[in-house]
């Protein structure tokens, strides 16, 4: 019977996971072992410049235990969206940390790279005939789009991974891919059902986060004819109907559909069992193809430069009209920045008071309610560091005092840093956030091998 098992440690390499539950999940004789190492959901900064968010000392020891554990059993590995966002520079990343491993451990290994990071005068080409089509919400494009990003990616598809598992590569490590992408291709290779496989591939691409106990250990998927069986890898978490279920909905805006670069996943019919406390059956997912194979853009370009200033403020007569306040301030911030001539396309700032609607920016509280303190940050962007710094220390007095009323008496307030100013240096934004038609999986991504 046709069945494949994947072991995934990780919702990304570089979190973590005990030493008992990894060993549990080898103990499970996976076929594979498989992690994303990344995503776009820590913003634009990553991509645009093409670093990791994590630190490189919790992926390599991760990346460690994976190698070990590969080895241990004569298995390949997946790893997708390295060095965070996927960029060419973040897969370079990752071989670098698997060479020192191989060499720590003396290790021999085939590696193969998956470069998704795109070629900008290919894009314009694409744009120009049509062939690039934006994901809701998308900002609207144009020719020069492409040029003002710093760094443009690709999802890759299952494809590429099944190519490498065919070459038998031991380890294979891609750029930016669908996360669904990473686990899916070893049980599409064993010729397992592509409903099945995609489901499953979803509910697990983080890890725990699939189980009662998100923040320890892993999860294992066996992929059966019909069905997929879920369970944690760690000694003190389960998986549940309600827990598998949810994970639809994880990062996706349809609870039943998904989509993929060939396809769609529908489990608006899929069957969940409880096995046992810890184990999920699910069955009946379906994949519908498509006719047209689409990948992911996501760019990221600069946008100018920032400055902060964060003050604590405890005064209870500006608390109990907070808003009243922080209107006035900024009224009397605008004044004297005009006052100073500083031209107002050059800046633009903001008031974020953590503790009242800084997450939010909504008057949702209570009618009487009032915050006993809140940190007041002050967010300057610039067309250049020195200009968001000046529009910063031309705020400084207000921020340090500032009445509430005409007849009060003046208050002083906390600055927790010294100097007040803290700048950020370029910042970043999405440009891209659209799909583009190709005519095979292969046509924007390159593989490369590599003997270590």
């Amino acid at each position: 019977m046709t069945s494949c098992k994947v072991f995934i440690p990780f919702g990304a390499v570089g979190f973590e996971i005990s030493k008992e539950a990894f060993e549990n999940g080898l103990k499970l004789h996976p076929d594979i072992i498989s992690s994303d190492a990344g995503s776009t959901d820590s913003g634009p900064y990553y991509l645009g410049t093409g670093t990791s968010k994590y630190s490189r000392n919790a992926v390599k020891e991760d990346m460690r235990m994976i190698l070990k554990g590969a080895k241990k059993l004569g298995i390949p590995v997946t790893i997708g969206n390295c060095g965070t966002c996927g960029t060419d520079s973040g897969v370079n990343l990752m071989e670098q940390i698997c060479q020192e491993i191989c060499q720590e451990e003396n290790f021999h290994l085939k590696i193969a790279k998956i470069y998704t990071q795109q070629d900008k005068k290919v894009l314009k080409e694409k744009f120009l005939s049509g062939k690039i089509h934006p994901l809701g919400n998308a900002p609207k494009i144009y020719e020069t789009t492409f040029n003002s990003c710093s760094n443009i990616v690709a999802l890759a598809g299952a494809e590429p991974f099944i190519k490498a598992l065919k070459e038998k590569a031991d380890v294979i490590l891609c750029g930016r891919a669908s996360d669904t992408s990473i686990l899916a291709a070893m049980p599409l290779l064993k010729g397992c059902d592509p409903g099945i496989v995609w489901h499953g591939a979803k509910t697990a691409e983080c890890g725990s986060f699939c189980t009662t106990n998100p923040t320890n250990g892993g999860v294992f998927v066996t992929f059966n004819k019909d069905n997929f069986i879920i369970e944690p890898t760690a000694n003190d978490s389960q998986c549940t109907v309600y827990s598998v279920s949810a994970h639809m909905l994880y990062e996706n805006t349809d609870p039943f559909i998904l989509t993929e670069p060939n396809g769609k996943i529908d489990v608006s019919r899929a069957e969940y069992k409880q096995l046992d406390e810890r184990r999920v059956q699910v069955f009946n997912s379906k994949f519908i193809k498509e006719n047209q194979y689409t990948m992911k853009l996501e760019g990221s370009g600069p946008v100018g430069y920032q400055t902060l200033s964060i003050v604590g403020i405890r005064d209870p007569k500006i608390l109990a009209n907070l808003k009243t306040w922080l209107s006035d301030l900024r009224k009397v911030l605008e004044n004297r920045l005009n006052q100073l001539a500083i031209p107002q396309d050059d800046y633009s700032f903001k008031l974020k008071p953590y503790g009242w609607n800084a997450v939010t920016e909504e008057d949702n509280y209570p009618k009487n309610f009032t915050p006993k303190e809140i940190g007041l940050i002050l967010v300057v962007t610039g067309k250049t560091q020195e200009i968001a710094t000046l529009v910063a220390k031309t705020c400084n007095p207000k921020l340090l005092h500032f009445r509430a009323a005409l007849n009060e008496p003046l208050p002083s307030f906390a600055f927790p840093f010294s100097p007040a100013e803290i700048e950020k240096g370029r910042i970043y934004e999405f440009k891209l956030n659209h799909i583009v038609d190709v005519d095979d999986p292969f046509e924007l991504v390159s593989i490369k091998y590599t003997n270590i």
